[in-house]
């Protein structure tokens, strides 16, 4: 080939990448909200609040009565990982503690992983439940029935559960049990930060609309949410947040209606406290990202994964080679 036909070559090849990650490159770098001010009284005082929080009387007066055999260490966690699961899903969490789950240090930092439901409707279950939580002891289990329209009960249980038994934990990762998580690359991603408070990373949402149709299971009524859109928030398959974020919004949450899906509540509740998202595309949001190895290894999350793709991907991606630039 000659030079100029190289160079055809080259120059479509560049275009392509351009059309493949143009889009995500804007929305992290042009799109971003901008940082909240913290003028405003009441914000101050959330994050005041929030500041002075004392954990002792937090544990006689938990919101919701948490029955757990799980425990967190004193020693400071760097990346405590929360994964809502359904009751019944005991094959689902086994799957995530033999693969992403089961890893405790990263680049020589500590991992926790914890797995957060509600009461299942059989007693039957909840006696399995009972054993699965005696054998691993990494399950909270609150009081409420875990249900679709509690799900957000259970997001401000889990945020309860880290300011209260969980203070050293340095990250928060939120993530539902079909995702894949790349832990290596996460945290690689989160030691390179050199902004230390006011975490809140994930795939940002602009101008998500309520949904106001009664018959929906997601209504929520105009009288709990009266603006046009929601402020801007961090899809909930998966997102970040510092501790001292997991603080401020549970000291906000007592003034946010439980009626709005569970990433809403986070960001309203962000919003109060200042706090403004930060958009990664390396998280998947919702989408399921084709496998590829050096992909995987890239990206932080990926949707919707099966439970033998779970083991295959995993696998391949601890075991693998280093991928090149």
């Amino acid at each position: 080939l000659r030079t100029h036909q190289w160079c055809f070559i080259l120059f479509n090849v560049l275009l392509f990448h351009v059309l493949l990650f143009g889009a995500d490159l804007l929305e992290q770098y042009f799109l971003r909200s901008l940082p909240l001010s913290y003028t405003d009284a009441k914000t101050l005082e959330i994050r005041e609040r929030a500041r002075k929080l004392d954990m002792d009387p937090l544990k006689a007066n938990l919101s919701y009565a948490v029955s757990s055999a799980a425990t967190c260490s004193d020693q400071e966690i760097f990346l405590l990982v929360l994964v809502c699961s359904s009751p019944e899903n005991r094959t689902r969490r086994n799957v995530i503690r033999q693969t992403w789950g089961n890893v405790t240090d990263t680049r020589g930092y500590a991992v926790l992983t914890r797995f957060a439901l509600g009461k299942p409707a059989s007693v039957t279950t909840q006696l399995e439940i009972n054993e699965e939580s005696q054998k691993h002891r990494d399950i909270i289990e609150g009081s409420f029935i875990d249900s679709p329209e509690t799900q957000t009960q259970k997001m401000l249980m889990s945020v309860e559960w880290t300011v209260t038994f969980c203070p050293h934990a340095r990250y928060i990762l939120k993530t539902d049990e079909d995702m894949f998580v790349s832990m290596p690359s996460l945290a690689g991603y989160l030691l390179s930060l050199t902004q230390l408070e006011d975490i809140y990373i994930g795939r940002v949402i602009h101008q998500g609309v309520p949904d106001r149709d009664p018959e929906s299971p997601g209504f929520v009524p105009i009288h709990q949410y009266s603006e046009e859109f929601y402020p801007d928030y961090c899809d909930g398959s998966a997102f970040v947040i510092s501790q001292d974020v997991a603080r401020k919004v549970y000291v906000a949450a007592k003034e946010v209606p439980v009626s709005v899906p569970p990433d809403i509540f986070v960001a309203i509740c962000a919003k109060k406290a200042g706090i403004t998202p930060i958009h990664s595309s390396r998280f998947s949001g919702e989408k399921h990202i084709s496998y590829n190895r050096c992909c995987y290894k890239f990206i932080f999350t990926s949707s919707n994964m099966k439970e033998d793709e779970l083991f295959k991907d995993w696998k391949e991606t601890k075991n693998g080679k280093d991928c090149s630039l």
